[in-house]
């Protein structure tokens, strides 16, 4: 099954079982996990045994267009040297293929009717990919980084980091605020970036820490993380501050393009005591990611507690209200982006933060952008980069064609307003007959 699609028909490459980044490999593994962030994202492809459509590696490899492919368990063992990954066939074959062409797929979601798109990034170089675009895309004011990737990308422990003591949480705060600035640096004007803060699993956690033990839970996905970690955290208000401090330092100002996010909360309660627990004047901006059913219904009184825009993630929100794990593929049916339910409840989401005055923007897959605008009161969307870089080629495509196509109208209007003028090339038309 095709986790993770990519414009292509097929991908070829070297089988890489190790784990090591090998720029342009099919990397083969059990499942994929944040240990394997270097390898992923240079890889051309990915095979995996589990998982599935929007765990957070598969959104970075949806981010970066990396194509990722699911097969049975038992099949993983035989994929060796050279491999070809055909996505039409949702199948591998040892060796090279002759590609196939790209058969026709359903029609490509419009942005026409969207007003903000907020693209969920990995680091720099996808906010570069996205602004690099021609042409650009207007819509696109700003960027969305998960605090976990921005670690990733920095080579940053941030468990190790925390549990080290206060000075330890300086220093990460400090090496977050340079890895956010590389960032910065690519935005256009008008653009800004929000970072979702720390929300690190325990299993997650766990394949990244190397100086503390992380204490494994039954079910880490309704586990301690996200606010409730937070709240917990003692030194985490350190190494916020440290990082709000360095961005002022290195960009002074032009700090005041980065914002943040609280993840995985439930209630006003909570919000209320995490700003104090970050030490936030009621001044400061804090949006909220929605993704708990009690979040949802706890969207307007986020609202009058101040939160500055809501994010709903779909991606959690649908497996807690199906209960389908996400992650995994024996539930997979279950797991409908369109059901329902969770139209149900981003539609309440939306409507009670547009009641109070706050932005909300919704996340959404590639083949959802179009569903979600026709039957959701919003035109603020989320999308991925490499599904947002797919929707803008095929409209810029899609506008060429109909230029095009006005253009060979208009040529043949004209034309036969000649003809009926009795003239053509300026010489008299034969009378018929």
């Amino acid at each position: 099954m095709v986790l993770v699609g990519s414009p292509t028909t097929s991908v070829q490459g070297e089988c890489n079982r190790g784990g090591e980044p090998i720029p342009g490999a099919v990397l083969v593994a059990e499942s994929l996990g944040p240990e394997l962030y270097e390898a992923i994202v240079v890889s051309a492809a990915v095979v995996c045994a589990r998982g599935g459509r929007t765990g957070h590696m598969q959104s970075l490899c949806r981010s970066r267009g990396i194509p990722v492919l699911r097969v049975a368990p038992a099949e993983l063992g035989s994929l060796v040297g050279e491999v070809t990954v055909r996505l039409d066939r949702e199948s591998v074959l040892l060796g090279a293929a002759v590609p196939a062409p790209r058969a026709p797929g359903p029609a490509p979601a419009r942005l026409d009717e969207v007003d903000s798109v907020c693209v969920v990034v990995a680091d720099a170089t996808d906010v570069r990919a996205v602004n690099a675009l021609s042409p650009r895309v207007a819509q696109v004011d700003s960027y969305f980084i998960r605090e976990e990737f921005a670690c990733l990308s920095a080579e940053l422990s941030p468990f190790d980091a925390l549990r080290s003591g206060v000075a330890g949480a300086r220093r990460y705060g400090a090496a977050l605020a340079d890895e956010l600035c590389g960032m910065l640096a690519e935005l256009l004007p008008g653009q800004r970036l929000v970072m979702r803060l720390l929300d690190l699993r325990s299993d997650d956690a766990a394949q990244i820490t190397t100086g503390v033990p992380v204490e494994g839970e039954p079910n880490p996905e309704l586990g301690l993380h996200g606010a409730r970690w937070l709240l917990a955290e003692e030194n985490y208000p350190h190494a916020f501050r440290a990082l709000r401090g360095r961005l002022r330092e290195l960009v002074g100002p032009a700090a005041d393009r980065v914002s943040f996010a609280v993840p995985f909360i439930n209630d006003r309660d909570e919000f209320e005591r995490l700003r104090a627990h970050l030490g936030l004047g009621a001044g400061t901006p804090l949006g909220v990611f929605v993704e708990t059913p009690a979040a949802v219904h706890s969207t307007a009184e986020f609202c009058v507690a101040g939160a500055s825009e809501l994010f709903v993630g779909t991606k959690d929100l649908i497996q807690f209200y199906l209960a389908a794990d996400r992650g995994n593929h024996l539930v997979a049916a279950t797991y409908q982006t369109r059901h329902p339910a969770v139209l149900a409840a981003l539609r309440h989401a939306v409507t009670a933060g547009r009641g109070g005055g706050v932005p909300v923007h919704v996340f959404a897959l590639g083949a959802d952008v179009e569903h979600y605008v026709r039957r959701l009161p919003t035109r603020r969307l989320m999308m991925c980069t490499a599904e947002l870089r797919q929707v803008a080629l095929a409209a810029a495509e899609r506008a060429a064609a109909e230029r095009a196509a006005g253009e060979r109208a208009a040529g043949e209007r004209v034309a036969g307003e000649r003809v009926a003028a009795g003239q053509v090339a300026g010489e008299p038309v034969a009378a018929a007959g």
